[in-house]
This record gives C-alpha cells, sequence and structure tokens, in this order.
C-alpha cells in the first residue's frame, strides 16, 4: 500500500492530520516529516516492529543504530539522558529549540534496540511546530534519521513531492512542509568533561 502524503502548514499545524500522523506512529508506522534543517525519517520509540522497518528503510542494522529522539521540549529529558549538570541544562535551554543535537548519557530506562542497550543518546528540539506537534501529542520522542539522498552532491533531499515518490512505498506518510534545508543540525558531545562538536551543521557554535 503506498504512503500518504500530507500537507501541512508548517507554522499552523493542523490537529487533525497531526492526529492521524499519531495515530500512525502508534500503529508502527515509519513517517517523514519536516525539522529545522533536513528533512527527517522516524518512528515511535517504543516500537520495536517500527524501529526495525526503520533499519530497513535506512540500510542499518539495529545494533548499529545511533538514538536520536526528536523532543517536544526539555520537559521529560530526564527521562532518557543522564548527568545533566546545571550548565549543560542551561546551553540546551539556550539553544533549543534550534538545529543542534546533543549527544548525551543515557538513562537505562532507555528502550533497549531490539536487545542492544545504547550508553549515548542524541537530543534533538527543532525549531519546527510540525515534528513537536507530533511528540507532544504522541506523548514520548519519535526516533530520528536525517533523511540523506543518493546523490555525494546533494547530500539531503529537500523536496517533499521528490522525496515522496522515492519513499512512498516503504513508508506510511510524508509530511509536506514545505522546501527542507540541506545543512544538518550541529552535533556536541556532551559525554565527557569537555564538550566535543563533532558535526558542523546548521547551528552556529560561536552563539553559545
Amino acid at each position: 500500500m503506498a504512503a500518504t502524503l500530507l500537507k501541512i502548514h508548517p507554522h499552523n499545524p493542523s490537529d487533525q492530520k497531526i492526529g492521524r500522523v499519531i495515530d500512525t506512529l502508534k500503529n508502527g508506522g515509519v513517517i517523514i516529516y519536516p525539522t529545522d534543517t533536513v528533512y527527517g525519517v522516524g518512528c515511535d520509540l517504543f516500537n520495536k516492529k517500527a524501529i526495525e522497518k526503520l533499519c530497513r528503510l535506512i540500510g542499518i542494522r539495529p545494533h548499529k543504530l545511533n538514538l536520536s529522539f526528536i523532543c517536544h521540549d526539555l520537559g521529560n529529558i530526564s527521562d532518557y539522558a543522564r548527568h545533566i549538570t546545571t550548565p549543560l541544562f542551561k546551553l540546551m535551554k539556550k539553544s533549543l529549540p534550534g538545529p543542534y543535537t546533543y549527544i548525551l548519557d543515557s538513562r537505562s530506562s532507555v528502550p533497549k534496540i531490539l536487545g542492544v542497550n545504547k550508553k549515548t543518546v542524541g537530543i534533538r528540539v527543532p525549531d519546527n511546530e510540525i515534528p513537536r506537534d507530533i511528540v507532544r501529542g504522541l506523548g514520548n520522542p519519535i526516533i530520528n534519521a536525517s533523511l540523506k539522498d543518493a546523490d555525494a552532491i546533494v547530500a539531503y533531499m529537500t523536496d517533499p513531492e521528490h522525496i515522496f515518490e522515492r519513499y512512498k512505498h516503504t513508508v506510511d506518510i510524508v509530511i509536506d512542509g514545505g522546501p527542507g534545508g540541506n545543512i544538518p543540525s550541529t552535533v556536541i558531545d556532551c559525554t565527557g568533561e569537555e564538550y566535543e562538536v563533532i558535526r558542523e551543521g546548521l547551528g552556529n557554535t560561536e552563539d553559545l
């Protein structure tokens, strides 16, 4: 069965359409959605069958999947990450929502991906109402992966209609939230004594 191309306004998402996406996630679906950087693909954090499907789609074995979560805000971050010092929390609060991914030590409560416990987790709060409304309604984060292009020059797909044509038989919903970007988030590893930028992306670390 082909996926649905669902157009959602990026600044005023329809509650009905967001609800449809949430129902799909709860039923084990995989979705493609816009963020404040590139388009992402993801599924419900607590659905193992959906995670298996996601891994097949991006061509990676489940135990190799790096956990990156889309969260609505930092309200429940302690449910998934530990060793969050006051300076670190202030840094995250200053920069999020925004184009940053923070690598943190994961809590034991983080679901084991197909029996493999991950020691770190990436926390992402994008400055885009669509994914944030989805995870708020879902009640927990979604696992996130960037949607890469096969073209070595054009690293990320940006046109939602082109994305739909390519993935309409492998995902359940493609959300059209307008053109996507081609620069991913900046990734900051906060698991050591000193924070380390491990990927330069859209987020400007000089602002931090």
